[in-house]
């Protein structure tokens, strides 16, 4: 496969590198030629150049992952999570968003200049704009333990909207925090999939109701495979994309087009 993105010989890192989008992504980047380190809390069948077992709710494990990484890392997927139910919606929170910012901030010093991050937030986590004072004081908690001791003093801020809710904190970290890595060279970014085909799926339609699932599908009425997602991350973290900073670009098929503009019912998706 030609270089046009640039990755032969740099190292990064994948997160969730077991399936799904991680694992597409984690197949992508080494066939680019990149040095892949893959971590998730269970073995991939990708051919990484380095496998590291993590738990992100376990800052030990965290520290551990990262002291075994060394450096330098060039780019750094953020990719694993928990969709919800069957997990509780404090460990869904504090995967999807305190464990995986504390990887980031772990590895920032690691990160030289010209490197990127990469997060995946959802279409779950759409309208954080409107209610960004309330994200903020979370989002800029100083590290796990605060974020993690927030959450347990108000766990009705995630009671039964757990996915969602982490969705959102993961939409106001990337773009309270992109402005701040960028004079250190670093650029952070997050994609918002729409429904993909992985094997959180079923998860996903037995808590919320395969109706819903689909109604966030949008115009394309269909859902995507974790390659069309995982694509965007490899481009939005390669110098092509060296002017992109601090944004949240949907992945979903027209679907955040046609909600803005009302074509799209809303009463449907509850809102």
């Amino acid at each position: 496969m030609e270089d046009v993105l640039q990755y032969a010989g740099k190292r990064v890192v994948v997160t969730g590198c077991a399936s799904g989008m991680g694992a597409a992504t984690a197949q992508i980047l080494v066939d680019l030629g990149a040095e892949v380190i893959g971590l998730d809390v269970k073995p991939t069948d990708v051919a990484v150049s380095k496998f590291i077992q993590v738990d992100l709710k376990d800052p030990a494990s965290v520290d551990a992952a990262v002291a075994e990484i060394g450096g330098p890392v060039n780019a750094l997927f953020s990719i694993a999570g928990l969709p919800g139910p069957p997990f509780s919606d404090l460990d869904t929170v504090l995967v999807n968003f305190a464990g995986a910012r504390n990887l980031i901030e772990s590895l920032v010093p690691q990160m030289p200049e010209g490197s990127a991050v990469a997060c995946v937030s959802s279409n779950a986590g759409l309208g954080w704009e409107p209610v960004i004072g309330d994200l903020l004081p979370i989002v800029q908690t100083p590290d796990f333990a605060a974020a993690k001791a927030f959450f347990e003093a108000n766990p009705e801020r995630i009671q039964g909207n757990g996915y969602a809710f982490s969705k959102q904190l993961v939409n106001a970290y990337v773009a309270w925090r992109a402005a701040s890595l960028l004079p250190l060279g670093i650029r952070l970014n997050n994609t918002n999939p729409g429904p993909t085909q992985t094997a959180m799926m079923p998860q996903f339609e037995a808590a919320s109701g395969k109706d819903l699932i689909d109604a966030f599908a949008g115009p394309s009425n269909r859902r995507s495979s974790a390659e069309e997602q995982a694509w965007p991350l490899v481009f939005l973290n390669s110098p092509r994309s060296s002017y992109v900073a601090g944004i949240s670009v949907p992945i979903d098929a027209g679907f955040y087009g046609a909600m803005v503009t009302g074509q799209i019912d809303l009463s449907i998706l509850g809102v």
